[in-house]
């Protein structure tokens, strides 16, 4: 990578404190893409490292009405199970911070995993105006990683990395065993920004490999659209630890 072209890596001492500042700049990113346009569009991911960040966008004072939000990827239960994607997000910002639910498009985690892949790529083409064959461009999209560096539901070996064409797909995901809807890679690439918000120790070897080593995201997911300039990483010093 050249310098220029390099992502920004922004660190901090705990979760919580790279959380509030990944949640500063969010606000910031989306206020910027209001003043130029009627309405901004976030897709965000779930798992453990998004609670404080969900709470902190939840408390701040921010007018959400022309915040439309999707999601990155989705496990294929109800929305009201505990391993869903939008009830994490629904229980920590989406009620507390009063969202219209018409600025809210979820992936129907309860339907048929290939009609839930479906219907959502669908929608989001209509809401996006898409023409055939085109792909959307969200203001912002907010991704996590795991420690085997996958993110989204697209993990190491996974033949949907080579995916650039489709919007969303179902996967059937070996290593959890579990459904999933999920972005496919040339979403990912088209966000004007992307925000990655990793914690943990358990998280620093995936990290420093993504970050160094050369393009190979069949084996690190993660290095897709995370490695230049429009990408920023919010990293508590664990992750950071060994970069």
């Amino acid at each position: 990578m050249s310098l220029d072209r390099s992502p920004q890596l922004r660190i901090r001492k705990t979760p919580e404190e790279a959380a509030g500042l990944c949640a500063d700049y969010i606000l910031e990113s989306l206020s910027e893409a209001l003043h130029s346009q009627p309405h901004a569009t976030i897709a965000i991911s779930g798992g453990s490292t998004p609670k404080p960040l969900f709470s902190a966008l939840a408390k701040a004072d921010f007018d959400w009405s022309k915040v439309h939000f999707f999601w990155v990827d989705e496990r294929c239960v109800p929305p009201t199970d505990d391993q869903s994607n939008f009830k994490l997000a629904n229980d920590t910002l989406l009620q507390p911070a009063g969202i219209r639910r018409v600025n809210v498009h979820r992936i129907f985690g309860e339907m048929d995993p290939a009609q839930a892949a479906a219907r959502y790529a669908a929608e989001i083409a209509a809401f996006f105006e898409l023409s055939d064959g085109e792909l959307p461009a969200f203001d912002l999209i907010h991704r996590g990683m795991g420690a085997d560096a996958h993110t989204a539901s697209l993990f190491p070996g996974s033949p949907l990395i080579d995916n650039h064409t489709d919007i969303a797909a179902h996967i059937w995901v070996e290593k959890v065993k579990m459904d999933r809807v999920t972005f496919l890679p040339g979403v990912l690439e088209a966000a004007r920004r992307t925000v990655l918000q990793v914690a943990g120790g358990d998280k620093a070897n995936a990290l420093r490999h993504v970050l160094t080593q050369g393009e190979d995201p069949l084996n690190y997911p993660c290095q897709i659209a995370s490695r230049d300039s429009r990408a920023i990483w919010f990293l508590d010093e664990a992750a950071a630890a060994k970069l």
